[in-house]
């Protein structure tokens, strides 16, 4: 995700952006330890959050007691720790190029508490959610939901990049862009696959799934492009991958292969037209966040409603007979995006009342890189 992101900035921006992401793998993973996989996975305190049973990591050993009975609790919750560390990074795509470091990482630290892990219990832990009957294989809505809604939030918070204001906006370096893309599509098999908590036949399912939506992602996305801007683009090549990925994430372990292309190929086109949402909307989302992870998380989660299969993992949507899981599947659509834009706003503001969250106009101007690191990505 660095490296997808760092390419799409500004050369200036190129370190400031990676930076984000992979200081997120720090912060998240010892909010995770302290008091964060307690919260998402402790005891269920009315279907809201976890109890305080996990504190410090408090009985997460070696012995398979956790929330998954064949693996060692040690090991779901160094698994989990990952979706913990990658959400809030995915967050940064929205404020890039103008966020202050000191109150990025504070706003990163507050919304993994007072967001994500509710989040995560309401759909994984056991909350009300899970309760309800919403399908979230591997993080439509604890991820990419959560996540572009908080994009959101930042960018109407932040207001637009002074760069915008010159036309300063292509991606600086493509080909480092297409490898953290590529990457991406590796590292997704680890979470889509490796969902279903064994390697077994569900696992196979999810990572066949995982596989055919991606690459419809693609052609659904340069269908669009092509018709609409003449060219099919690598930019756009790769964004439709990230599409098919984030449109299958809830559904991989409850639909077909076959239905996996349908929702892979849709998914692409989705994200091409949310991604033109913000012009159209005014808001200044720099690494089209929202466009892709919100369009594609909300896809994903209503395609589930459509196209699960109790022959795939015990549970029909609305093409097998079962209208209701389509119901279902959208109260957990309107309830997560009006939580985290929610809680993510006020988090946003509390933040900017401790340290200013954006950067001086000179600093934008000169760049993130000088201005919160002293340092320059290229020394040519």
């Amino acid at each position: 995700l660095a490296l997808f992101y760092g390419g799409l900035v500004q050369q200036r921006n190129v370190l400031s952006t990676t930076m984000h992401s992979f200081f997120m793998l720090g912060l998240a993973s010892v909010v995770w330890a302290v008091a964060g996989y307690t919260f998402a996975f402790g005891g269920d305190v009315g279907g809201l959050i976890g109890g305080l049973d996990h504190i410090m990591l408090a009985g997460v050993g070696m012995a398979a007691d956790g929330p998954a009975k064949n693996l060692p609790h040690v090991l779901f919750m160094t698994f989990q720790c990952m979706f913990a560390a990658l959400t809030p990074a995915l967050i940064s795509g929205a404020y890039a190029e103008r966020i202050r470091f000191p109150a990025m990482a504070l706003f990163s630290l507050l919304w993994l508490l007072i967001v994500y892990c509710p989040m995560a219990h309401w759909v994984w832990g056991g909350g009300w959610l899970a309760k309800l009957g919403a399908l979230d294989f591997a993080g439509g809505a604890v991820v990419h939901m959560s996540s572009a809604a908080a994009a959101l939030a930042a960018a109407h918070a932040l207001g637009p990049r002074k760069s915008l204001d010159s036309g300063e906006t292509t991606p600086h370096n493509l080909p480092l862009t297409i490898l953290g893309g590529g990457l991406l599509w590796f590292g997704w098999f680890g979470f889509n696959a490796g969902s279903a908590l064994a390697s077994g036949a569900l696992a196979a399912n999810a990572l066949a799934t995982t596989q055919l939506a991606t690459a419809a992602g693609i052609l659904g996305w340069l269908v669009v492009e092509a018709r609409f801007s003449g060219k099919p683009t690598t930019l756009g090549a790769v964004s439709g991958a990230l599409a098919g990925l984030v449109s299958v994430t809830p559904a991989a372990g409850f639909v077909t292969p076959g239905a996996s292309l349908i929702i892979g190929f849709v998914g692409g086109m989705l994200c091409y037209g949310g991604v033109l949402l913000k012009r159209r909307l005014g808001y200044d989302d720099a690494l089209d966040v929202v466009g892709v992870h919100g369009v594609g998380g909300t896809w994903g989660a209503l395609a589930t409603g459509l196209f699960a299969s109790a022959a795939i993992n015990g549970v029909d949507g609305l093409f097998y007979g079962n209208p209701r899981q389509l119901w279902i599947q959208a109260v957990s659509v309107v309830a997560t995006w009006v939580f985290c834009y929610a809680g993510s706003r006020l988090i946003l503001v509390l933040v900017n009342r401790i340290t200013p969250l954006r950067c001086s106009e000179s600093e934008e101007l000169t760049g993130l890189d000088i201005s919160q690191h002293n340092e320059r990505g290229y020394q040519l």
